[in-house]
């Protein structure tokens, strides 16, 4: 390993070296910033703000909550769809608040904190009111089966609405852990004494995600085995990541020891390898606890140490990994830049945590500078935005040559702002098929991506490659504010 390491440290080096200052940033990652925010205005489900910004969307889903007597209206969309699927809204959640408490002040020198805050505050709102008791939490609205088998604007739904909860005989701890790090990460986000900051909500936040770690520790169980749609779509392969990324970030918001305890004997939880993402919280979990332990709150011994080890056999193998002909690291076979941006938003966060301690990260016999991982994780944000051989940006709306076809409902069906018209499920179906762009532009989208050989095929019906997510999303906002400082 260290052999190829090495090689490809030289070929970095020699590659920033032949390239002048100006040369480096090829891309508006301040443009691309700025419409990765907006892209999170295009999800939103309930009554929109006055400040609403992308005006081809209107009100939708306003009885959510209605079949249980709570109000459930609010929240993201995950996708091209429109259920709301708790449990990746609010992974997108735990990872804009991660990007704020990592890169507030460059959001803010970019004029973008205030877009990310409120993208923060959209979402935990939501996930306040689905926890409508100690141990009641709401996982899930609307029907993923009936959904997917019609194409309707959110605005015209008439498929079912109804709610999924998990308690404390319907269990779900993956899911409410989960829910629990969003909460614990945004009162970490909104505790900062700078702009932006509202520390009365964030004490409301903390007592929700208290509760409900308190609620997944003491029910176990996986969710989707108490809402057996939701394993459908989103199935959880398991609770031990979601505790042990809750009780972190818990710990990084309250410093208790009871979380410090729960982290110490977590046991050696490795996640093998895998990518940060909605379902696998471990590689996170892992950045965080290195990143105290160079901070000084968290010996660097036993399970810290352990941890701290396990991201860093990940950063090297990330670094040494599958690349495509065109330069993209390749992990997942479904919608690859999922992956991409999340693990580009591992690496530059630990490679700044290193820079802060005079640090390197050591691959075998190699040292790798905090410079050179930040050149890498901007190599492939260059090839999301279009540096890649077919020319394409993978983000809606951003260059010249982007994916006009997107899998999305919403944005495929003309707005019912300018068609008011109720367009039936029938006859979405037609706009679904049919050739050419979509209706709206859906800016600051990232479609799942390229094959493993670069090839995209622009086309709706391509969903494992055309279909963007919010959890895509969600983790590049912090990445393009790292690298426009």
């Amino acid at each position: 390993m260290a052999s190829t390491i090495a090689l490809l440290v030289v070929a970095m080096a020699g590659i920033l070296a032949s390239m002048p200052a100006c040369a480096m940033a090829q891309h508006d990652y301040a443009a691309a910033l700025s419409k990765s925010l907006l892209y999170f205005e295009a999800q939103r489900s309930g009554r929109l703000p006055p400040t609403q910004r992308v005006h081809w969307r209107g009100n939708s889903a306003l009885t959510d909550g209605a079949d249980h007597g709570v109000d459930l209206t609010g929240g993201y969309y995950d996708a091209g769809d429109n259920v709301k699927f708790g449990f990746p809204m609010a992974y997108t959640v735990t990872m804009l608040s991660w990007g704020v408490v990592e890169h507030g002040a460059r959001l803010a020198a970019a004029g973008e904190l205030g877009h990310a805050l409120e993208a923060v505050r959209w979402g935990a709102d939501y996930l306040v009111k689905a926890h409508a008791a100690a141990e009641t939490l709401y996982v899930q609205v609307g029907d993923g089966d009936s959904d997917h088998m019609c194409w309707e604007r959110p605005e015209d739904m008439d498929t079912p609405r109804n709610a999924y909860m998990v308690n404390a005989s319907h269990p779900g701890s993956d899911v409410a852990a989960e829910t629990a790090a969003a909460l614990a990460a945004a009162t970490v986000m909104f505790s900062a004494r700078a702009p932006g900051g509202d520390r009365q909500y964030a004490s409301t936040l903390l007592t929700h995600a208290k509760q409900l770690f308190e609620f997944a520790k003491n029910h176990r169980g996986l969710y989707q085995n108490s809402v057996p749609s939701a394993g459908n779509f989103y199935r959880s392969s398991s609770d031990e990541d979601e505790l042990l990324w809750a009780a972190v970030w818990l710990y990084i918001a309250t410093g208790d020891e009871e979380y410090r305890a729960y982290i110490a004997g977590a046991g050696n939880i490795s996640g093998a390898g895998q990518p940060l993402g909605w379902d696998n919280k471990h590689v996170g979990a892992q950045a965080l606890v290195a990143k105290l332990i160079l901070q000084g709150k968290l010996p660097n011994d036993g399970q810290h140490a352990q941890l701290k080890s396990n991201l860093e056999n990940f950063l090297c193998n990330t670094v040494q990994g599958k690349l495509t002909p065109g330069g993209m690291l390749y992990l997942e076979n479904w919608a690859n830049n999922q992956a991409v941006t999340s693990t580009m938003f591992v690496l530059v966060a630990h490679a700044d945590h290193l820079a802060a301690v005079g640090a390197s990260l050591q691959c075998g016999g190699t040292n790798l500078s905090p410079a050179q991982l930040v050149a890498f994780a901007q190599s492939q944000v260059d090839y999301l935005l279009g540096k890649n051989p077919m020319g394409m940006s993978y983000m809606v709306g951003y260059g010249n040559r982007y994916p006009l076809q997107p899998h999305h409902r919403g944005a495929s069906l003309p707005s019912i702002n300018s068609n008011p018209a109720k367009i039936s499920c029938s006859e979405g179906n037609n706009y679904f098929h049919r050739p050419g762009p979509n209706a709206n532009v859906i800016q600051g989208a990232i479609v799942g991506g390229p094959d493993a050989n670069d090839h995209y095929s622009d086309s709706r019906e391509n969903y494992m490659q055309a279909e963007p997510a919010t959890y895509i999303t969600a983790p590049i906002v912090g990445v393009l504010a790292r690298l426009l400082h």
